[in-house]
Order: C-alpha cells, then sequence, then structure tokens
C-alpha cells in the first residue's frame, strides 16, 4: 500500500470531523471519498497534507510513519495536494506556476523536461504558457492546479474537489484529465461531491457520513447499491438494463 491511514482523528476544538477513520490507497489506485456535505472529506485530506494535525490514528505513507510529519516533508516524499480552490498563483504565467511546483517537489529530472511533460498532458496548457494563470477560465485554472501536482512527480495525488464550481462540459473534461493520471501510474486520493463521476471513475471508494467510514467497496459495486446511494449520498442508483 502506498497510503494506509489507521483510525484517524481531526478535530477542531471540541468538534471532532473526522473519527476513526481507516482508509488505504494501492500504488496505481484511483480511490475516491465521497460523502455529504459536512462529512469530513476535505479534513481527511488536510490532515493528510499535514495542514491540520491529527487528534489521534495512524498516517503510513510510502512504508513511513508520517503522522506527525509537516507539509514540506510530506511534499519532499511524494504526498502531494491539489487543494479545493485550486490555489494557483493568479498573476504569474502558466509556466511560471509550474516552474514553481516543480521547484517544491522531488523531481530529479530536468526543469523543462518535467514542464513539458505536464504541458503534454494539458494541450490548453501548452497554449497560454505564457498567459497570466489568474485571466484563464475556471476549467484551465483547475487544469493548472492539475498540472501542478503532476510536476512534483507526486508518489500519491491528493485531490480535493476539483470539480467545484465548473460547468458539466469542462467537468468532465478535468475528470478525463484525472483518468489520464492515473493511467500513466499515478496513485490518487479523490475527495470530490460529484458522486456519480468520482465513482465512475475509480477503482474502489469509501463513504464517509459525520466523520465516519459509513460504506466501502468497490466503486462499481457500491454505485449499485441503492440503499448506499440513497441513505449516505442522496441520490438514486443508475438504473442497469
Amino acid at each position: 500500500m502506498i497510503l494506509e491511514v489507521k483510525n484517524l482523528s481531526v478535530a477542531y476544538g471540541p468538534i471532532r470531523a473526522v473519527r476513526d477513520v481507516t482508509i488505504n490507497v494501492a500504488e496505481g489506485e484511483l480511490v475516491s471519498v465521497v460523502g455529504p456535505n459536512g462529512a469530513g472529506k476535505s479534513s481527511l485530506l488536510r490532515c493528510l497534507s499535514g495542514i491540520v494535525r491529527s487528534a489521534g490514528g495512524e498516517v503510513v505513507f510510502a512504508g513511513a510513519t508520517i503522522t506527525r510529519a509537516p507539509s514540506y516533508r510530506r511534499i519532499a516524499q511524494g504526498l502531494v495536494q491539489v487543494p479545493e480552490g485550486r490555489a494557483i498563483l493568479q498573476n504569474m504565467s502558466v509556466r511560471e506556476n509550474l516552474i514553481i511546483a516543480f521547484e517544491h517537489g522531488r523531481d530529479r529530472r530536468p526543469r523543462d523536461v518535467a514542464i513539458d511533460e505536464a504541458l503534454a498532458l494539458f494541450p490548453i496548457l501548452h497554449e497560454r504558457r505564457d498567459q497570466r494563470a489568474g485571466t484563464m477560465s475556471g476549467g484551465e485554472q483547475q487544469m493548472l492546479a492539475l498540472a501542478r501536482g503532476l510536476v512534483a512527480n507526486p508518489k500519491l495525488l491528493l485531490l480535493d474537489e476539483p470539480s467545484l464550481g465548473l460547468a458539466p462540459l469542462i467537468t468532465r473534461e478535468v475528470f478525463r484529465r484525472i483518468q489520464d493520471l492515473r493511467s500513466r501510474g499515478v496513485s490518487i486520493l479523490l475527495v470530490e461531491q460529484n458522486v456519480r463521476e468520482a465513482l465512475r471513475i475509480a477503482d474502489r471508494a469509501y463513504v464517509l457520513e459525520l466523520g465516519r467510514v459509513a460504506a466501502e467497496g468497490r466503486a462499481r459495486e457500491l454505485m449499485s447499491r441503492p440503499e448506499i446511494m440513497h441513505a449516505y449520498l442522496g441520490i438514486e442508483a443508475p438504473t442497469t438494463h
């Protein structure tokens, strides 16, 4: 396993957002975490990336315990988060954004090789490589956020709500790019409120409710279980013929 999370808890003062969560991600796997608003999904990712500290439990990444490791050390080890809201550098060009991400990552290839590879995966960014990032559309900015994660040479990419605020057509394109990353062997832990898309592209999934794991299993199996889709996610399972 590239990631093993054991009985992890996250608290904000007296409020416990994540309660004894145990999940894992295998190398090369795409695992989705879904659930309603307030389920603790983003708190889980922020704890895994080191933004917030755990209130209990253990995080093991690539065989090493990182429960108390600072964020910069996790990034250097290959645990890279693409945060909700993209967090790109609005006043810098696309290429400058990628240069900064590269310098904070663990890639030992020549910088231009890593950046050109990322731009090849996102052709629209190649066209806009000298454009100021803040002038691009929301979908293009999200692709830049994914490219920034890629040039950091992750062993595991944590994606927090990549479709947030995007139109349906752009959302589908973003999910296609996430699948492209997985096909390149990047392990991915995806937190996403677009349940159908998150389950459609995932190998396995966990359903969080009130900070706890309410269900887990193969993603397509969860999609086919109406009691899961309705009780925890508030949607009807797709009809099969």
